[in-house]
């Protein structure tokens, strides 16, 4: 094949005027008019546009434009073309080099209208037309309505944002840190397409969130269908395919450069992990891209080692609206990211330096569950809320596809009915007016008073001693038999009286240290990535990196009740377990510290037992 050098076909942009658009940043477009066939977008071209095209910029070998016929490269498919598309078709390096130069300069002569929003944590970030499309959809739009932490809103006031900012954030990040890669990196060869489905995965990735986020499928779903495994990851798989047939999306895809089925599977893997097939043959689990292109698969959602955009995201938005300081600085990760090969598998790696910095992100993570997403008040409020909706499920009616009727647990099931659910139930029971609603819509109420149940203290199991499932649905009714010899005159209190509530604070990896799988590359050596243990780095790091907290409270509201009640949890503590030599050694207590929190403490009974310790056997 003859090379063509493509030159004669362009002219060199003339300068911007007042006329030409340039009003606002979401006014920016193309300014160059050049001579293309019809005057059309290159995504608009037939294939015998395209072989004018090819002939006009110098590509004049009748066994180029032949290939192009056959293979019916047009419109997006021309337009997206990359080298490793190009090297399929067989094309030699030096035309290759020559045809991605002519489509890189037709690329600045088309640029693709960018909408512009105005984020409180990014600044200005631009959207690409296509996510703006999605944006656009009834099933996005839900997100606007769903908040970001759910009860956490009760306890910090700032806390109002919604998934739909996250979701936009995410979107954001995810482009910044692939768009790094590309330019860092050409030899990865990621392309326009990969650029648009991380993306796409970052701005939909939390689809399949129900009412106040984590408490929908955290506590709601645990327990009106216990055993299920049913995660909002597959309910966001769901919700996405939904969106994209219920507004013909795909046509929008494929005029974009995407090839809908191959990036449909890439954007769900990338939400909810390998798609389950019966048979697998292969060792590599994702379909949606090659193993050289593995790295993708960090970004959004980071199975590896956790350090991913969604993080990055929340950490700085929920720590500006709760008045939190973000010890995270994602931008310097950003600058130092770059993909290396470990063990025959590409990671996205960082600079030896960081390590330190990746500890603190980790801490961040740590802290912000303590001090406010599992706070013991947002904590106890969502477990309320949980409660009003248990008694409201079987009254509540969502209407769905079919004509069918969904309830607020089954929503899940059909698309068409969880677009319509979110917090807006909570005002729906509240201020409903049905008797089957007045049990839930008075629980609902004891929220809005601030009425809540009573908190009377938390404790934790020993090392090595970890609360399952089924004992912790016993706690209650032992806590129940647990009456004091000093309460034996007066009425027990009974097992529904007692709330227990299990924390589960780590890493995000359970036991594991995350930092343990990271890759990191040193200053002198970019291409030999290794890995850094946690003695290399610092002696005050810790040692362990999942525990358990168990917080009891009391539904009562009067004082005496909630006095007992604090007996038979301390009785509770002391009784629950003898070591061999019979003495009782109980874990350390958390007694409320506040006097508004109506618990009754007795300081001389309180310092002779604030220090207990219980080793469970």
């Amino acid at each position: 094949m003859s090379s063509g050098n493509g030159e004669g076909a362009f002219k060199r942009p003339r300068p911007a005027s007042p006329g030409d658009g340039f009003h606002t940043p979401e006014k920016r477009v193309s300014v160059c008019r050049a001579p293309d066939p019809c005057g059309r977008h290159p995504r608009d071209w037939d294939i015998e546009q395209v072989c004018e095209f090819l002939r006009s910029s110098g590509f004049e070998d009748p066994e180029l434009l032949r290939c192009f016929r056959e293979e019916e490269i047009a419109g997006s498919t021309f337009f997206e073309l990359t080298e490793s598309d190009l090297e399929e078709l067989g094309i030699e390096t030096g035309v290759r080099q020559n045809l991605l130069n002519c489509l890189r300069k037709l690329g600045q002569r088309h640029v693709d209208i960018m909408k512009v929003f105005n984020d409180p944590i990014h600044g200005h970030i631009e959207m690409h037309p296509l996510l703006v499309r999605i944006i656009d959809t009834p099933q996005f739009q839900r997100l606007r309505y769903i908040k970001q932490l759910g009860g956490t809103y009760y306890v910090f006031p700032g806390a109002s944002h919604n998934r739909f900012e996250h979701s936009l954030g995410v979107c954001y990040l995810a482009g910044c840190l692939i768009k790094a890669l590309q330019k860092r990196q050409p030899e990865l060869d990621i392309s326009q397409r990969d650029i648009l489905c991380v993306q796409i995965a970052g701005l939909c990735h939390d689809l399949g969130h129900g009412p106040f986020s984590h408490m929908y499928d955290g506590r709601f779903i645990p327990r009106v269908c216990p055993g299920t495994a049913w995660k909002h990851e597959d309910a966001s798989v769901k919700m996405f395919e939904h969106l994209i047939d219920s507004n013909a999306l795909r046509p929008v895809l494929k005029y974009y450069g995407l090839k809908p089925d191959e990036d449909i599977d890439f954007i769900k893997e990338q939400i909810a992990g390998p798609i389950k097939t019966e048979k697998s043959s292969s060792s590599w689990p994702y379909r949606g891209r090659p193993e050289k292109k593995g790295f993708l698969y960090e970004i959004v959602a980071n199975k590896t080692n956790g350090i991913d955009v969604d993080k990055w995201d929340y950490f700085a938005r929920d720590c500006h609206h709760l008045g939190i300081r973000n010890n995270f600085d994602h931008v310097r990760y950003i600058t130092f990211a770059r993909v290396c090969e470990f063990e025959g598998k590409k990671h996205i790696c960082t600079r030896d330096k960081e390590v330190g910095n990746l500890y603190d992100m980790f801490h961040t993570r740590n802290c912000l569950h303590r001090r406010a997403y599992q706070h013991k008040i947002s904590n106890i409020i969502e477990i309320m809320i949980t409660d009003a909706f248990l008694k409201a499920n079987p009254y509540i009616s969502i209407k769905g596809s079919k004509g069918n009727t969904f309830n607020i647990a089954t929503a899940r099931e059909d698309m068409e009915a969880y677009t319509k659910l979110t917090d807006e139930i909570f005002l729906r029971i509240l201020h409903s007016d049905e008797p089957n609603l007045e049990e839930a819509r008075e629980i609902l109420c004891k929220i809005e008073r601030r009425d809540l149940y009573k908190y009377l203290g938390e404790t934790q199991p020993p090392e090595g001693k970890e609360i399952t499932k089924e004992w912790c649905s016993k706690m209650a009714e032992e806590i129940a038999k647990s009456q004091p010899s000093t309460l034996s005159h007066k009425p027990g209190l009974k097992p529904e009286d007692f709330i227990v509530d299990v924390i589960n604070m780590d890493y995000g990896m359970k036991k594991k240290n995350p930092v343990n799988n990271v890759c990191f590359y040193s200053k002198y050596n970019r291409e030999k990535p290794f890995k850094i243990s946690k003695e290399q780095v610092s002696q005050l790091l810790p040692e362990k990196f999942e525990e358990q907290q168990i917080r009891v409270y009391c539904k009562a509201a009067d004082e005496e009740t909630i006095r007992n009640a604090k007996e038979y949890f301390d009785q509770w503590c002391k009784s629950l377990t003898k070591s061999q030599d019979g003495d009782t050694v109980a874990p350390e207590l958390t007694p409320p510290m506040k006097a508004d929190c109506n618990v009754y403490r007795d300081d001389k009974k309180h310092d002779s037992n604030a220090r207990r310790r219980l080793v469970l056997s």
